[in-house]
């Protein structure tokens, strides 16, 4: 099986739901992947099965959040996914491993697989990252979401981010990350 292959055109597909307004934007994307191939180098975990959902996982979340179901984006990232991987003829315990990948990403559904536990890792620091962190929140601004509530959402973010870090080799460039995000979130709080 040359999952090689199935990366790339994983990848493929991302970049076209990223045209339709679908996957996430670039430098979020940019970020989990970076993050998603060094825990697996760190953890010497499957690096293609990692990124074969890491790169399906969030293909349906701009459409989700276009239509007012933005929890209901893993679902429709799964169909999406196993619509995908059918033309692939994986064998059974390879989609199921693609499939928790993208189910457990918010880390609310058990890890069958390491790979799973390090893309749900590498999610969080999309919204950890400085880089991250302040795409999200000047993309919160420009979709024309106010100050107040933007940054409502966005400390929202960053505690549910931080919550879901589970693996020793990403606690302390997280916590160090969320300690900086939660220093401005405090001050940006606190009247003049």
């Amino acid at each position: 099986m040359n999952l090689a292959k199935i990366v790339k055109a994983a990848e493929k597909l991302d970049q076209e739901e990223r045209k339709k307004g679908n996957s996430p934007p670039e430098i979020l994307q940019e970020l989990l992947i970076f993050y998603t191939k060094k825990i697996c180098k760190e953890l010497k975990a499957d690096i293609n099965l990692a990124l074969i959902g890491a790169y399906l996982m969030d293909s349906k979340v701009g459409k989700a959040g276009r239509e007012g179901r933005v929890e209901e984006h893993v679902g429709m990232g799964l169909q999406a996914a196993k619509k995908f991987l059918k033309k692939f003829n994986l064998p059974k315990k390879l989609q199921d491993k693609i499939e928790n990948i993208i189910e457990a990403h918010h880390g609310t559904v058990p890890y069958k697989c390491p790979e799973a536990e390090i893309v749900a890792n590498a999610d969080c620091f999309r919204f950890l990252h400085p880089k991250g962190a302040v795409f999200f929140l000047t993309n919160l601004g420009e979709k024309g979401m106010k100050f107040p509530e933007a940054l409502k959402y966005f400390e929202y973010k960053v505690e549910e981010k931080q919550k879901v870090i589970s693996l020793d080799v990403c606690r302390k460039e997280a916590g160090e990350y969320y300690k900086l995000l939660r220093k401005l979130i405090d001050l940006t709080k606190k009247p003049l």
